[in-house]
């Protein structure tokens, strides 16, 4: 599976580290713009927004609305919608796990990647856990966290034998596992393609990669989770899997590297992810631009005490939670020059809405994001919610 980095003699370095350095400024730039309480709401958006494209990726559509229900257990009666909620219900657990640092340091070891699979697959319906083979017609049970037992292919690519698994998994290791910073970039799209060549497992892989790469940008990039490439990915689906055909592709000639695969497809691949991460770093800070963000916000809430959904003034304790990053509730009736009886009624709304959280009677109140609300506050982030699935 050499070359697992773009080597340093590569025509392709020199552009490829510009984008690296591009993504890691522009990645930080926009972490750091964020107030504290709008990086935690917007980190638990994308949690559930990451979810959702890499379930459409799969072919599973459970809109973020669906997802959010999922997390009040809250699941609908179709049997299969239920099963593709609690599908996103599990992989919105195991990401939760990777950014709260459990994944530190061992995001590309053998264990690490198989704890993610057991973690992910632990959570799933049993209808969930079996696969066809596509060439006898044979139901095959998925194990928790076990590497693959049998051969596989997927489309064109013959996957390694099972025997050999472990080996591959141990130079993947050793290579991705003590890079520089700007590798550390650089490796995370060669890594994406690498495990996905590998197929360590009998199915989940393209899960398994994609919340391998969120841990590898967290860790390279410091992402506070903020962003999503998922996004950009499912979005661009043909680019996507063409680029990672091309990869699977041996090398062309002898100026395609030194290695048994190609270069020029892996730093073509690169490429197309880190401007895919770019893309989506730009079009978040244009979402949570303060001034912008923060209109749309009071003309929700304006238009929600018009009809009598919201007490009057509810905008003004959403704007200074906005501005403040959180508010303790005993500020509440001096924001609104209230009492605070009518202060508690105000805030009891707003959490009940969910557009307001806290981790306790006695904590701050900090913003939150309802995926129901997205089409309003953040447009364009996912598709708006069309009708209910019941």
């Amino acid at each position: 599976m050499e070359p697992l980095l773009i080597s340093e003699d590569s025509r392709h370095r020199g552009a490829l580290t510009d984008l690296a350095v591009e993504l890691s400024g522009k990645a930080a730039g926009f972490r750091s713009s964020l107030a504290p309480g709008v990086r935690t709401a917007l980190a638990d958006l994308v949690r559930a927004m990451n979810c959702y494209y890499s379930n459409l990726i799969e072919g599973h559509d459970t809109h973020p609305v669906d997802i959010e229900r999922a997390l009040k257990n809250d699941y609908s009666q179709d049997h299969k919608k239920r099963d593709l909620q609690l599908e996103a219900k599990a992989h919105i657990a195991v990401q939760r796990w990777i950014d709260d640092g459990n994944l530190k340091g061992r995001t590309v070891t053998a264990s690490g990647l198989c704890e993610i699979h057991k973690r992910f697959c632990d959570l799933l319906p049993e209808d969930m856990l079996w696969v066809e083979d596509p060439e006898n017609k044979q139901r095959l049970k998925v194990v928790p966290g076990e590497l693959r037992q049998r051969d596989v292919k997927v489309a064109r690519h013959v996957a390694i034998s099972p025997g050999a698994i472990p080996r591959f998994l141990e130079h993947f290791e050793r290579v991705y596992g003590r890079v520089g910073k700007t590798d550390a970039i650089l490796a995370v799209a060669a890594a994406h393609h690498r495990l996905l060549w590998i197929h360590p497992f009998l199915d989940g892989n393209g899960r398994v990669t994609r919340l391998m790469s969120h841990a590898m940008l967290l860790d390279s990039l410091d992402t506070g989770g903020v962003w999503s490439v998922a996004r950009g990915l499912a979005r661009n689906v043909e680019k996507y899997q063409a680029h990672l055909a091309e990869c699977d592709l041996p090398r062309r000639n002898d100026l395609d590297g030194r290695g048994t695969l190609s270069e020029e497809a892996l730093a073509s691949f690169t490429r197309f992810f880190l401007e895919t991460a770019i893309d989506q770093i730009k079009i978040m800070e244009e979402l949570v631009q303060p001034e912008r963000l923060r209109t749309r916000i009071q003309l929700w809430a304006e238009e929600e005490v018009r009809l009598d959904q919201l007490p009057p003034k509810a905008g003004s304790v959403l704007d200074a939670v906005l501005y403040r990053g959180d508010l303790p509730r005993a500020d509440v009736a001096d924001v609104l020059g209230s009492t605070p009886r009518h202060a508690r009624r105000i805030v009891s709304s707003l959490l009940e809405r969910g557009v307001l959280t806290s981790k306790g009677i006695r904590e701050p109140l900090t913003l939150a994001f309802p995926a129901a609300l997205a089409s309003r506050w953040m447009p364009g982030l996912f598709p708006e919610k069309v009708g209910n699935d019941g």
